[in-house]
């Protein structure tokens, strides 16, 4: 049990950690400081640095959760609110993600690649409206992780 939840943590922080810091740090400093050629291609580089590691992260979120739900809690019946709503979170995180993976930014690298600029920049503005709406459902996971268990 604690292996798995050490684990479980770590891929969060990593995921959700990276969101934050790609979304209100990075983000806005490349805006304001970047042509639409060099921010693209800064973002290319960055997202195809993070991305194996959100990959990582969702296999052990995904291991690490179910491993725990019915190894620990003896499965959904035994698991409280708590528990079916950041699996619930947690698998809508997914989805988006992978909507974001194969659609905008294959999207991106293809734009990026041919020096499509203005479309590169729509996708680009798909992933951060995706990557803002997973940093929002991370973060409300993470609070109901840490709190949960201690609402009736």
């Amino acid at each position: 049990m604690t292996l798995a939840i050490t684990l479980h943590v770590l891929a969060a922080v990593i995921w959700v950690g990276g969101m934050f810091f790609a979304w209100i740090v990075l983000r806005p400093v490349a805006a304001s400081q970047l042509e639409p050629p060099a921010r693209l291609t800064l973002w290319r580089g960055v997202f195809a640095r993070f991305f194996p590691w959100v990959w990582a992260a969702v296999a052990v979120l995904l291991a690490t959760g179910l491993w725990m739900l019915f190894a620990v809690f003896g499965g959904m019946a035994g698991a409280r609110w708590h528990i079916h709503l950041m699996l619930a979170l947690g698998l809508a995180m997914m989805a988006i993600y992978l909507h974001l993976w194969f659609v905008p930014w294959q999207r991106l690298q293809r734009a990026v690649d041919t020096e499509a600029w203005p479309e590169g920049g729509q996708q680009l503005a798909s992933i951060r409206r995706l990557v803002g709406l997973n940093l929002i459902l991370g973060m409300l996971t993470s609070a109901i992780a840490a709190g949960g268990r201690y609402l009736a």
